[in-house]
């Protein structure tokens, strides 16, 4: 197997996870391959390493509360040992049916399912989407990461659309509030704050989330969340949708696992999880991922019960607040949060 670690120097103060031969070695022994039909307790916390459509004839049917698919978009696009490549349209519809129509078994009639896309692709996800359940939403997230485009529009957000399989599914708005700095504090007219609180490092204000993100930041190298996975997503993103669609002890189900940020924030959040992934090198790297969970449960930006606006934590309310979890100073880049 590749080591793509070995590929790369870095710099003194980079955070990204590597993984070592050792690493590997010792990991992919705590890997599945599915060699026939397994029950709910047999995958529960695992990664299957294993091709997505041999693995959808050995699940289980009915056992996944949250579906959370984050698919190659139809761009060509490499995998480490993997390549994507573009297609036309329609036959990429075909695809994204040909892998959505049979995990639908797996689904509960309470469940619900998010999928990520690129402004390409976005029309295809919905079409196929809504052969198979309610879309009740989509998300638009800011993904501000690179430094422009000379002859086009930079391209700086993505779609996650939201639906469900049936009206009978988990939402939390109260358990996905976004605290915001508040610029122009309105008082009443006795001069008390009206829906805002001052506090020792501001005036701040809790909403209820949208569907326009705007408080993630793509990981990147000092970031200990960093990984070399070329399509990782935040794990604050998946917080927000997990906290949201479902509920402690839960099953979180991810076909696409990738670099493991889904069964990562789910092992935060007390939520039992899987994941399917074709590349033993990133199967590993998720259980690497899992272990160091197991050490630090903080998620980046998501404190005290309240996802912060990206930028407004400063420096003094980090180091002074005891109540956040784990290290969340960054020596390079203070300021993201």
């Amino acid at each position: 197997m590749k080591n793509i670690n070995k590929e790369k120097i870095r710099a003194q103060r980079n955070h990204t996870i590597i993984l070592t031969n050792q690493d590997i070695f010792r990991l992919k022994n705590k890997l599945i391959i599915p060699e026939k039909t397994m029950s709910v307790e047999e995958i529960t916390n695992k990664t299957i390493y294993f091709d997505l459509f041999k693995t959808l004839e050995f699940l289980p049917e009915k056992f996944v509360d949250l579906l959370f698919i984050d698919p190659p978009y139809n761009l060509t696009k490499q995998f480490n040992f993997s390549r994507f490549k573009e297609m036309p349209s329609d036959k990429y519809e075909e695809w994204i049916d040909s892998w959505l129509g049979p995990l639908c078994k797996i689904l509960k009639t309470t469940a619900s399912v998010y999928i990520c896309c690129d402004w390409k692709s976005s029309s295809a996800i919905f079409r196929v989407m809504s052969r198979y359940f309610k879309v009740r939403n989509r998300i638009t997230w800011e993904r501000e990461k690179g430094r422009g485009a000379r002859t086009n529009w930079k391209n700086c957000s993505e779609d996650i659309w939201f639906g469900t399989v049936s009206d009978r599914f988990v939402f939390n708005p109260d358990a996905v509030m976004l605290k915001r700095r508040v610029v122009a504090p309105y008082r009443d007219a006795k001069g008390n704050p009206k829906d805002w609180s001052k506090e020792e490092n501001g005036n701040y204000r809790l909403t209820y989330p949208s569907n326009l993100w705007t408080d993630l930041t793509v990981p990147f190298w000092s970031m200990s969340e960093n990984t070399d996975h070329p399509t990782q997503k935040p794990e604050k993103l998946l917080a927000k949708i997990i906290l949201a669609s479902s509920k402690i002890g839960d099953f979180v189900f991810d076909p696409f696992l990738g670099s493991g940020t889904t069964s990562v924030v789910a092992r935060k959040l007390n939520r039992r999880y899987a994941g399917v992934e074709i590349d033993e090198f990133y199967c590993c790297l998720s259980e690497k991922r899992l272990e160091m969970a197991d050490r630090d449960k903080s998620i980046q930006g998501y404190i005290n019960g309240v996802f912060w606006e990206r930028n407004s934590l400063n420096d003094q309310q980090k180091t002074k607040d005891c109540k956040i979890p784990g290290n969340l100073l960054f020596p390079d880049d203070r300021e993201i949060n």
